[in-house]
């Protein structure tokens, strides 16, 4: 049976899409993974979704959720925050959840131009993967 994860963010419109995308990519097989915001968002952040299709994921189609879609449906072993924003609003709300704090830079505050814009997606893209990586090597599978 697969362990049921979350990423939650605030707006659920970049950094929780990329993580729950690079968890399926990487061990879909094992968890059953799902992003959600405590505030979604209307719409994913385009360069969010570009950033993504650079790294061979489409994440396009995605839609962001609020986190009332779970509650009381879901049980979950793990939750992982990616921003700070959501750890304050989530002390409680998922029970016995262990909750995992992985503050990322917003890529939707990046300021500048396109490119530079772009530039701070795929960092904080790279951030990401390279920490799932990394829990992935420690994680009893």
């Amino acid at each position: 049976m697969k362990r049921n994860i979350l990423f939650l963010c605030t707006g659920n419109s970049a950094r929780s899409q990329m993580a729950e995308a690079f968890l399926k990519k990487h061990a879909g097989d094992t968890f059953d993974v799902h992003s959600a915001g405590t505030e979604p968002a209307d719409e994913l952040f385009s360069p969010a979704v570009k950033a993504m299709a650079e790294a061979g994921i489409d994440i396009s189609q995605n839609k962001p959720k609020g986190i009332e879609q779970f509650l009381g449906h879901k049980h979950f072993e793990k939750v992982f925050i990616v921003c700070d924003g959501a750890a304050k609003k989530c002390p409680i709300i998922f029970g016995m959840a262990k909750r995992i704090l992985w503050p990322f830079d917003d890529p939707a505050k990046a300021t500048g131009t396109e490119e530079q814009i772009m530039d701070s997606c795929r960092k904080i893209r790279d951030q990401i993967e390279a920490k799932i990586l990394e829990w992935l090597k420690h994680e009893t599978i």
